[in-house]
């Protein structure tokens, strides 16, 4: 009988195609993610692209074309232009989650599989921060007078943004601690009065800091810089880089943003090109000063109304500048636009005062984007071919 019921059993395990001494196959474990960024050559002069909209325009179904009217994704066709790394902003608590977490992760996603570096921006705010607001975000209001929570929420958010992109294997070459600072960081704690000769940047660089060792913490090879605006302003500049760094403030490259036809020297607008030469200079001047790097992070021409001139004029300051010893690169701002499309939130006045913290009507389109309404670049990108 139990000769009988072992034959039973073989016959069983040959009829499923086995016998009775082969295992089941082990089952393949999942791929564990690699956190190791990717390996990706950092250029000694970037000539980058700020696209932080790119992600809404195609939600909302915009589509890109090469120069010669291939269909391609956005990354293809900026490094079809010459384009060599892209700049993220990254919001707390933005509207709809736009340069969010979630979102800047999924688009430095695409750019590190196009083998782009990429320059995360730190906003410390749920919208646009800029000389004109440095707006708290609203998830950290209740800390706005108490330095120690400040200082953590800035690490904190830091470090939750940056591990998030280590951990996909994104190379963050750059990040800017704060946006166009000159006038503060996380206002009222951050605030810059000017009356105290450069004492206020006592609490400033507390701030700025907290975000510097939170950055250099993750991506310790990265470049970590403040950033202000009007690049031309070399006497108001140097004077607040010098405030900066002999208050404590810590620096591996110095941010600047460069809007040659749209730059006023107090109350008077400014010659384009005059605007250019003085920012060249300035630029000069402050890396042999302060023996860093210098980096443009912003820079835009007026195109729907002239995309000739718009192309000339910032030509002739990438060829100053790509001479200037120091320059690291120059960042052109939201390249991807057309002058007609704008983001949802500028069409809702209500919703849009809830991140200003103003009373606001509707804003218009940005007006110095570098692409086409059916998604091709205009001669504007040609610039960065050469």
């Amino acid at each position: 009988m139990k000769n009988l019921v072992l034959l039973a059993a073989c016959m069983a395990f040959l009829a499923c195609g086995k016998t009775p001494s082969t295992p089941d196959p082990a089952p393949t474990p999942d791929p564990v993610p690699d956190p190791t960024p990717a390996q990706i050559e950092i250029p000694a002069f970037a000539k980058g692209a700020d696209i932080g909209w790119a992600s809404e325009m195609e939600a909302g179904g915009r589509t890109w074309k090469k120069k010669d009217g291939t269909s391609a994704s956005l990354m293809e066709v900026l490094k079809d232009c010459g384009v060599n790394a892209i700049r993220l902003r990254v919001w707390v608590n933005p509207y709809k989650g736009w340069c969010g977490k979630d979102d800047v992760v999924a688009v430095a996603e695409k750019a590190t599989a196009a083998g782009l570096p990429v320059m995360i921006d730190f906003h410390y705010s749920d919208f646009f921060a800029d000389p004109s607001r440095q707006k708290i975000p609203a998830a950290w209001e209740a800390d706005q007078n108490d330095m120690n929570k400040m200082v953590q929420h800035v690490k904190d958010h830091t470090k939750e943004v940056l591990t998030a992109l280590k951990a996909i294997g994104v190379t963050v070459a750059w990040v800017q601690i704060g946006n166009e600072t000159r006038s503060a960081m996380l206002d009222p704690l951050g605030k810059l009065n000017y009356k105290n000769k450069g004492a206020e940047f006592t609490a400033f660089v507390k701030l700025s800091n907290a975000g510097y060792d939170a950055a250099k913490e993750v991506f310790p090879s990265a470049k970590v810089m403040p950033h202000i605006d009007n690049a031309f302003d070399v006497a108001n500049n140097t004077w607040w880089v010098n405030s900066f760094v002999s208050q404590g403030g810590k620096l591996d490259m110095i941010a600047l943003s460069h809007y040659p036809q749209n730059s006023w020297d107090g109350d008077k607008k400014m010659d384009w090109k005059d605007c250019n030469a003085k920012a060249v200079s300035a630029i000069g001047s402050m890396a042999s000063r302060f023996k860093v790097p210098v980096l443009v992070v912003e820079v835009g021409v007026k195109t729907p109304e002239n995309t000739a001139l718009a192309a000339s004029v910032l030509q002739e300051f990438m060829d100053a500048v790509k001479a200037v010893d120091g320059c690291a690169g120059v960042f052109y701002w939201e390249p991807e636009v057309d002058g007609v499309w704008k983001p949802a939130l500028y069409g809702l006045p209500a919703e849009l005062s809830k991140y200003t913290g103003k009373s606001e009507s509707a804003w218009g389109a940005y007006n110095m984007g570098a692409f086409t309404t059916s998604g091709q670049p205009t001669a504007v990108m040609d610039v960065f071919a050469k």
